[in-house]
């Protein structure tokens, strides 16, 4: 199964993650298909906060990836996709 979710990169107290598309069972900071965004939780400026190729959400949807808790809800607090 195909999954769309976050992976840890930064350093300690400075996280970083990329949004990514992976097979369930890949590790988290593992192998992945195809990387679709970034979230920076730190960061004060809500712009730069979140990216994220929506099409390639939607794509991913479509072909049958699930959405992790995490990453739907990141989505619905920016309000850009319906889910």
């Amino acid at each position: 199964m195909v999954k769309i979710r976050l992976s840890l990169q930064g350093s300690k107290k400075n996280p970083f993650y990329k949004i990514i598309v992976a097979d369930s069972k890949c590790p988290r900071d593992g192998k992945f298909i195809e990387k679709i965004g970034f979230f920076t939780p730190k960061k004060k400026n809500k712009q730069q906060k979140i990216s994220v190729d929506y099409q390639r959400i939607n794509y991913w949807i479509k072909q049958g990836a699930q959405l992790t808790k995490t990453i739907q809800q990141l989505i619905k607090k920016h309000k850009k996709i319906d889910i």
